[in-house]
């Protein structure tokens, strides 16, 4: 059967069944306003995330605040008479600490609507428009025709990718396929059921092409390396689906048609909200560190990316003190350095942490294992076993002199590259290694040594086991333009790097691998800036120095929604040479937007004065900004 006719056929029954937020007409009954209600979630849910809605004349026709427990949302429009199709954008941060710029769809208007959002729904959208779905709803006032196509392809696209993620329908025991509704499944929850199992057992990216078409990539979360397992061409597939007897695999550019999928894991993966259950039981007992580090739940922990088992009793014992739970677990991966097909030993997890308002204070990450035999608790925590913690992130950086302008004196501007993360310090600020050396897909490797920060930074000598830092980004930056060794292989998406080293006489390596391609060419309103910096009211040296600075980022953060600030420092350096002094600020979470830079700083001698800020994307790409200050 054609997707167009299949998909409308199921869209029938749903309606008829009052399953789905479907319905014949254009409009609702206009003696009332009608509602809308859903789950925002990427396994576990979003909340506090901003909800926001156009109808299909792009008018804005309603808001709301996901719950802060559930991530459930419902409101009331504003409009008695919306035009089809509803658009709705979600956004937030995922229990991973990643943003979230999410989007779903109500292709027909009832009085009664439901409308998901998760990463499939986005998926549906984009499929539907044929391009990243958050460009279109900014300009949705202008976007009529584009809308429309949405409202009328939106079915297919649902039935379509059902096709591509098939296998984990399958593993989920979900007998008949046509059955599940994305969009609106009126059961759906964020409780690790097996649409929110759906949810988190792939990974859902937008990307573009080496010809800048828009993609969709999917493939299998569990997997060691975050492989785009299928990819489609999002505006072929969209021709498609508008067809009648469309072909949308025709749009499919990778071998495989459909992602693989971890089988045996996904049919263990339903009792470990339990853990998170048990672990608040704990906290909420007041327990103490000693009391927590003997309990059955860190039975057989060893150690999580240099966190010990009484680290991490330390950290539960704080949220014990100060009246912490954890949210729902979110799944992230796989902690296994070779998954066996099908499976995963030990499973990466995120939770969000919150006080008894519902406010986010903290985000936790750590590694689960299943023992089958186990009468209770069959989910524990039990860490990744490795000594430190190392990634590597795509990484752009741009310069900015103290009024905002573009500094000329740096070329490219901006630069990007890779950034290089290897754990240098430990609790405490207690240093862990002296050196390292990371290996490139290319074959190459970059020697790291200690510097007296978090994170070792790059050496220009070989076997260096100390060095001068510089405070920025040359620290942890491989550029592209200045470091001839990397190469396009270095620079794409699931290229794999391995860092060897030495911790307490035992020689160990490490793998990571990229999560996203590195940009060629980074707009420059993706990069951090400061709220009232002008020709007339430049950063000066002599504010960043202070202790009383206070700072906000608030017009670039609306104006980029799937970004997150996660650095605020300020590096002082001797302009007659030797290391700098490095004063690094906590970052709020989401969505504070403002902070004061409290700790001041009096210069012996002449020095550079700069504010480094660093955001992230949701797929882990780094944005690095850099003032200088005016003297």
């Amino acid at each position: 059967m054609p997707y167009r006719f299949a998909a409308l056929a199921l869209t029938l029954l749903l309606a008829s069944c009052g399953g789905g937020g479907g319905g014949s007409s254009g409009s609702s009954d206009a003696s009332a306003a009608p509602t809308l209600r859903g789950v925002a979630a990427t396994g576990a849910p979003l909340v506090n995330a901003a909800v926001s809605v156009v109808d299909g004349q792009g008018r804005a026709v309603g808001t709301a605040t996901t719950h802060a427990t559930d991530g459930s949302y419902s409101l009331t429009l504003s409009s008695t008479s919306p035009a089809a199709p509803l658009f709705i954008q979600v956004r937030g941060m995922d229990a991973a600490g990643a943003p979230q710029v999410l989007h779903s769809t109500v292709p027909a208007v009832s009085s009664a609507m439901v409308a998901h959002v998760t990463p499939l729904t986005n998926a549906i959208v984009a499929l539907a428009l044929g391009t990243e779905p958050a460009p279109v709803f900014a300009a949705a006032s202008s976007s009529g025709s584009q809308l429309t196509q949405l409202a009328s392809a939106a079915p297919a696209a649902s039935t379509f990718l059902k096709t591509l993620v098939k296998t984990q329908i399958s593993d989920l025991k979900y007998s008949d396929a046509t059955a599940l509704d994305l969009l609106a499944d009126a059961t759906f929850a964020a409780n690790k059921g097996a649409h929110d199992l759906l949810i988190e057992s792939v990974r859902v990216d937008l990307a573009r092409s080496s010809r800048n078409l828009p993609l969709l990539q999917i493939g299998n979360k569990f997997l060691a390396a975050p492989t785009a397992e299928v990819v489609v061409e999002l505006p072929t597939a969209q021709t498609e689906l508008l067809k009648s007897s469309g072909t949308p695999t025709n749009a499919i550019t990778s071998t495989l048609k459909a992602a693989t999928s971890a089988t045996s894991l996904l049919g263990t993966l339903s009792g470990l909200d339990e853990l998170g259950a048990a672990l608040n039981r704990l906290i909420a007992q007041g327990a103490s560190a000693s009391t927590i580090t003997a309990d059955a739940l860190l039975t057989g922990y060893d150690k999580h990316d240099s966190r010990t088992k009484a680290d991490l009793a330390s950290l539960l014992a704080t949220y014990s003190a100060a009246n912490r739970q954890f949210g729902r677990f979110q799944l992230l991966g796989c902690a296994d350095d070779a998954p066996a097909s099908g499976t995963c030993a030990k499973v990466l997890v995120g939770a969000l942490v919150s006080d008894s308002t519902g406010a986010v204070v903290d985000q936790f990450t750590d590694a689960v294992s299943y023992n089958k035999a186990a009468t209770a608790n069959k989910w524990n925590l039990i860490g990744n076993g490795k000594k430190v913690a190392f990634g590597i992130y795509p990484l752009a950086y741009r310069a900015l002199n103290a009024d905002g302008s573009a500094n000329s004196s740096v070329s490219p501007n901006p630069v990007i590259g890779l950034q290089v993360e290897v754990q240098g310090q430990g609790a405490g600020a207690a240093q862990l290694l002296s050196s390292a050396t990371v290996q490139l897909p290319g074959g190459f490797s970059i020697p790291f040594a200690y510097c007296g920060r978090p994170l070792l930074c790059v050496s220009a000598t070989a076997g260096a086991t100390s060095v001068v830092p510089t405070g920025g980004v040359a620290d942890v930056a491989l550029p592209r333009a200045a470091v001839g060794w990397i190469g396009t292989a270095d620079s794409v998406r699931a290229a794999k790097f391995v860092a060897s080293y030495t911790l307490a006489g035992t020689a160990e390596t490490r793998s990571a691998y990229l999560r996203a391609d590195v940009l060629g060419d980074p707009a420059t309103s993706r990069f951090a800036t400061l709220d009232g910096i002008s020709t007339s009211a430049p950063l000066f040296a002599a504010n960043l120095q202070s202790g009383t600075l206070s700072i906000s980022w608030t017009t670039w953060a609306a104006a980029n929604p799937d970004l997150r600030l996660i650095e605020i420092k300020r590096v002082f350096t001797p302009t007659a040479g030797g290391a700098p002094t490095v004063l690094d600020t906590a970052v709020p979470l989401p969505g504070k937007t403002a902070v004061t830079l409290s700790t001041s700083f009096t210069p012996v001698d002449a020095v550079t004065s700069e504010l480094w800020l660093q955001a992230v994307d949701s797929q882990g790409r780094r944005f690095h900004t850099r003032y200088t200050g005016k003297v």
